[in-house]
């Protein structure tokens, strides 16, 4: 379920980017809609919470770590993804691997074709620095 929890996260995270306001009742309603535990409930509330008050230091964080983009120009998916990959690599809740695939994953779902290959990208630079 945690595939599912994080896929939540992202699309609270993309709205957040439009309306820069927290949904306290979005996330309860998100997470009626799917049969969640205890444990990712958690993860829900509490990666939502961190992205969103860290929201320009992860982006500074991305930026560093762009070639030949600016964090202005990004495709929005994409960039939400970034932000949630970059807090979860932070926060540790999972090993890189898992984090950088579930991340090529959502990026792959919600962006365009050249988004996996992208975000995929951004976050192996993040990792080796």
């Amino acid at each position: 379920m945690r595939k599912i929890a994080r896929e939540t996260v992202f699309k609270l995270l993309f709205e957040h980017s439009f309306l820069n306001e927290r949904n306290t009742e979005g996330v309860e309603l998100l997470m009626l809609a799917e049969d969640f535990d205890d444990d990712d409930k958690a993860y829900i509330k509490a990666t939502y919470d961190g992205v969103i008050s860290s929201v320009d230091s992860l982006k500074d964080k991305v930026a560093s770590h762009l070639e030949n983009y600016r964090i202005e120009r990004l495709y929005r998916p994409d960039l939400i993804v970034l932000m949630l990959a970059t807090y979860e690599l932070e926060a540790g809740t999972a090993p890189h691997k898992v984090v950088i695939n579930e991340a090529v994953d959502l990026a792959k779902r919600y962006g365009t074709e050249k988004s996996g290959k992208f975000v995929n990208g951004v976050l192996a630079k993040m990792i080796k620095t």
